[in-house]
């Protein structure tokens, strides 16, 4: 199985690379992900009209999507827009391999998160089940090194921490931060994703996006988690994981 996990496309915002974003479609067109995670910021006020222009780049990727919004999506009232276009800001796919949970980590018109207490029993309920359990959200649960004061930061990570603990997730997908990196805290996996077409990057890092393969034939599942590069489009890094 294959995730193509991309994040803070920004594309109505004016650091958006047209190139780059063409170059994410061909890509992950060629690549056939079995699903495409997207974690947040797709636009950069949350207004009617990017959210249409979000939705036209959108639906030329052909892959099954689930989508959460981010901070810049919220503003504006945007988060009901979100919900007009993509339905539910709580998203779950499940197939035999894999559940994935989408969950709205954005305030309305601040850049702060919040998972909230009322949301832990959905995460409960989706997430304890005996396959590859995956969450995803915009915002890191854990600060990110080089990208910064710590800000943003979701209030009650800690409880969330707690909760991926004990129900053994194995992924927490997330972006915000535009640059990619993982944890292990644990038996989970903190993994986030770079700006995909953006030039709003930190330092001299570059347009990527990642993807996870599961190799479900053997007994215990071998995942690889690769990182690429969108202006160039090769792989950067590549981890395996079991």
């Amino acid at each position: 199985m294959r995730i193509a996990h991309i994040s803070d496309l920004h594309i109505t915002g004016e650091n958006f690379v047209k190139e780059w974003g063409e170059n994410l479609i061909k890509i992950l067109n060629e690549i056939e992900p079995d699903i495409v995670v997207i974690t947040g910021d797709l636009t950069d006020d949350g207004y009617i009209h990017e959210y249409e222009v979000v939705k036209d780049y959108l639906d030329r990727i052909n892959a099954k999507k689930l989508i959460v919004p981010g901070n810049h999506d919220a503003r504006n009232k945007g988060y009901e827009i979100f919900e007009e276009i993509f339905g539910t800001r709580y998203p779950f796919y499940e197939n035999d391999v894999v559940a994935i949970l989408g969950i709205d980590s954005s305030e309305p018109d601040i850049d702060d998160g919040h998972i909230g207490r009322e949301n832990y029993p959905i995460i409960r309920e989706k997430l304890s089940k005996n396959k590859i359990k995956i969450m995803a959200l915009h915002h890191h649960l854990i600060p990110i090194p080089g990208t910064g004061r710590e800000r943003n930061i979701p209030i009650d990570a800690g409880d969330v921490l707690q909760l991926c603990m004990e129900l053994k997730i194995d992924f927490v997908l997330s972006g915000h931060k535009h640059l990619p990196w993982k944890w292990k805290l644990e038996d989970t996996y903190f993994i986030t994703a770079g700006t995909a077409c953006s030039r709003r990057l930190k330092g001299k890092s570059y347009p990527s996006f990642n993807l996870i393969e599961i190799n479900e034939k053997i007994k215990l599942k071998e995942i690889n988690v690769m990182k690429r590069k969108i202006n160039e489009e090769k792989i950067l890094s590549c981890s395996k994981l079991q």
